[in-house]
Protein backbone atom coordinates (compact mmCIF):
# COMPACT_ATOMS: atom_id res chain seq x y z
CA UNK A 1 0.00 0.00 0.00
CA UNK A 2 1.26 3.65 -0.61
CA UNK A 3 0.70 6.12 1.94
CA UNK A 4 -0.10 9.37 0.04
CA UNK A 5 2.47 11.43 1.98
CA UNK A 6 5.14 9.29 0.44
CA UNK A 7 3.94 9.04 -3.12
CA UNK A 8 6.32 10.17 -5.72
CA UNK A 9 8.88 9.56 -3.50
CA UNK A 10 7.98 5.43 -3.01
CA UNK A 11 8.16 3.26 -5.95
CA UNK A 12 5.91 -0.28 -6.25
CA UNK A 13 9.10 -2.61 -6.26
CA UNK A 14 9.83 -0.72 -2.26
CA UNK A 15 6.97 -1.55 -0.54
CA UNK A 16 7.41 -3.88 1.91
CA UNK A 17 4.66 -6.35 3.09
CA UNK A 18 3.76 -6.54 7.12
CA UNK A 19 1.47 -8.28 9.39
CA UNK A 20 -0.57 -6.27 11.09
CA UNK A 21 -2.48 -6.82 14.33
CA UNK A 22 -5.62 -5.35 16.10
CA UNK A 23 -4.86 -3.52 19.06
CA UNK A 24 -6.92 -1.96 21.47
CA UNK A 25 -5.48 1.53 22.61
CA UNK A 26 -6.47 4.14 24.79
CA UNK A 27 -5.13 7.86 23.69
CA UNK A 28 -6.50 11.30 25.08
CA UNK A 29 -10.25 12.18 23.68
CA UNK A 30 -8.80 15.41 21.71
CA UNK A 31 -5.52 14.30 20.52
CA UNK A 32 -7.36 11.56 19.00
CA UNK A 33 -9.57 13.90 17.13
CA UNK A 34 -6.12 15.50 16.04
CA UNK A 35 -5.17 12.08 14.58
CA UNK A 36 -8.26 10.90 12.73
CA UNK A 37 -8.64 15.05 10.98
CA UNK A 38 -4.83 14.56 10.14
CA UNK A 39 -5.70 10.66 8.89
CA UNK A 40 -8.32 11.84 6.94
CA UNK A 41 -6.33 15.40 5.31
CA UNK A 42 -3.97 12.56 3.96
CA UNK A 43 -6.28 10.17 3.22
CA UNK A 44 -5.50 7.74 5.51
CA UNK A 45 -6.04 5.43 7.89
CA UNK A 46 -5.67 6.16 11.80
CA UNK A 47 -3.34 2.83 11.84
CA UNK A 48 -0.89 4.27 8.62
CA UNK A 49 -1.07 7.61 10.16
CA UNK A 50 -0.05 6.28 13.44
CA UNK A 51 2.95 4.09 11.73
CA UNK A 52 4.72 6.72 10.17
CA UNK A 53 4.84 8.87 13.08
CA UNK A 54 6.18 5.77 15.14
CA UNK A 55 8.81 4.62 12.33
CA UNK A 56 9.87 9.00 12.01
CA UNK A 57 9.53 9.36 15.93
CA UNK A 58 12.17 6.02 15.92
CA UNK A 59 14.58 7.71 13.42
CA UNK A 60 14.04 10.74 14.99
CA UNK A 61 12.71 12.10 11.99
CA UNK A 62 10.17 14.59 11.72
CA UNK A 63 6.95 12.80 10.73
CA UNK A 64 5.35 15.89 8.86
CA UNK A 65 6.29 18.82 6.60
CA UNK A 66 5.64 22.28 7.71
CA UNK A 67 2.25 22.70 5.32
CA UNK A 68 1.19 19.48 7.41
CA UNK A 69 2.12 20.52 10.96
CA UNK A 70 0.26 23.96 10.15
CA UNK A 71 -2.91 22.09 9.96
CA UNK A 72 -2.20 20.08 12.78
CA UNK A 73 -2.48 23.48 14.83
CA UNK A 74 -5.60 24.52 13.17
CA UNK A 75 -6.34 21.17 14.25
CA UNK A 76 -5.47 21.51 17.50
CA UNK A 77 -7.27 24.85 18.08
CA UNK A 78 -10.36 22.87 16.86
CA UNK A 79 -10.25 20.21 19.24
CA UNK A 80 -9.18 22.42 21.85
CA UNK A 81 -5.85 20.24 21.87
CA UNK A 82 -3.59 22.48 24.61
CA UNK A 83 -1.15 19.26 25.62
CA UNK A 84 2.51 19.60 24.60
CA UNK A 85 5.39 16.79 24.25
CA UNK A 86 6.50 17.83 27.82
CA UNK A 87 3.03 16.98 29.39
CA UNK A 88 3.53 13.34 28.20
CA UNK A 89 5.15 12.19 31.12
CA UNK A 90 2.38 14.10 33.53
CA UNK A 91 -0.96 12.48 32.42
CA UNK A 92 -3.29 11.51 34.62
CA UNK A 93 -6.36 9.62 33.37
CA UNK A 94 -9.28 11.54 34.74
CA UNK A 95 -11.73 8.55 36.51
Amino acid sequence: MLVSWYIGTMKAKEIVEVERVQTGVRLEKRLLKVLKAVAELKDMNLGDLLEGIVLHAFEGRPAFSAQTLKEIERFKSIYGLTLRASDSHKLKENK
